[in-house]
């Protein structure tokens, strides 16, 4: 005979029952909102030099069209000038064969014309190459400036990985005991649970009553809904901010197991907060580092320039010497 097991579906928790289901959900909850705040405001730093180097590089593809373009015109450009000089060539030559003067002077006005093409067409390769240096200089910079985002998206991203590493198996299992302990309550309630810990700007669906009053909102409890809140006998919720309120003691059934996720999320961030000074103290290294190097090759330079300036000095006083001998 197969041997059964008894589950205790949602429908048949009392109200206690769900309240401290509720309580234990909230806990995981809070501590898994906990680790998210350990990261700080790295993901949204990430995402932001993500958003800056993929606006760099659009730009830069931008302005390569645009060059590209100035290159095709300045070519174009070329190709009338050759145009209009081998027209100027054409008339000259036809000058030698013509009939009067009135055609002497049509050919004329023409290679006057042609000139002035030549002239404009040159003028305006000039302007549009100097257009175009100035676009390459400006994708030189902004290639400058998205390789040094480009450091600084790693690093952050390293940073990210590094704490979500730390963070992660404590995170699934925090996970997966809320996922548990959803399947105990029933829909409508975990629904409602959802919408309230949403709306609440510290993540809190459920709280206690804390020296008689509301814990989320602080607001006085009366005395008689106090009462109803430790009898158990039905959910209520604070009139102000909608939270669903317990009893100190029905709050306090897992305290030992949040006393225990602390301490590990303690330990966390201890760690992150080594790991976070030694890659400043690191950065700090190689700054000092590269201003030494600067100033060791400006006073190179300087020792440099000198010795040229005094041996320039000494040629000039041998050659002032032998002009007066």
């Amino acid at each position: 005979m197969a041997k059964t097991t008894k589950s205790i579906e949602p429908k048949e928790l009392n109200v206690e029952q769900k309240l401290t289901a509720l309580s234990h959900l909230q806990a995981m909850l809070s501590e898994i909102d906990k680790i998210k705040t350990l990261r700080g405001e790295l993901p949204l730093e990430v995402q932001d030099l993500e958003d800056e180097v993929a606006g760099l590089n659009t730009r830069i593809n931008k302005i390569k069209a645009e060059v590209d373009e100035l290159k095709t015109t300045i070519a174009g450009k070329k190709i009338e000038i050759e145009n209009a000089k081998a027209l100027v060539q054409k008339y000259k030559e036809q000058q030698e064969n013509v009939r009067n003067n009135r055609e002497y002077d049509f050919l004329t006005k023409e290679i006057e014309f042609q000139t002035l093409e030549i002239e404009l067409a040159e003028k305006r390769i000039k302007e549009f190459t100097i257009e175009e240096a100035a676009k390459l200089n400006e994708i030189a910079k902004s290639t400058a400036i998205v390789e040094e985002r480009q450091k600084d998206l790693e690093q952050k991203k390293d940073e990210l990985d590094e704490i979500i590493a730390e963070t992660k198996q404590e995170e699934e299992k925090l996970r997966g005991k809320a996922k548990n302990l959803e399947t105990a309550i029933e829909s409508r309630l975990l629904i409602s649970f959802r919408k309230i810990r949403k709306n609440s700007r510290n993540g809190l669906g459920l709280v206690s009553v804390q020296r008689d009053a509301c814990g989320g909102c602080f607001n006085k409890i009366p005395p008689q809904k106090q009462l109803d809140i430790r009898s158990r006998k039905k959910i209520i919720v604070c009139e102000y901010c909608g939270r669903i309120m317990i009893d100190p003691e029905l709050a306090g059934i897992n305290l030992n197991e949040k006393e225990n996720v602390e301490t590990k999320v303690k330990v966390t961030k201890e760690k992150i907060a080594k790991v976070a000074k030694e890659k400043v103290a690191k950065v700090a290294k190689e700054k000092v580092e590269k201003v030494t190097k600067e100033k060791v090759v400006k006073a190179t330079k300087e020792k440099v320039a000198k010795v040229a300036k005094e041996k320039v000095a000494k040629k000039t006083d041998r050659k002032t010497k032998t002009s007066k001998k």
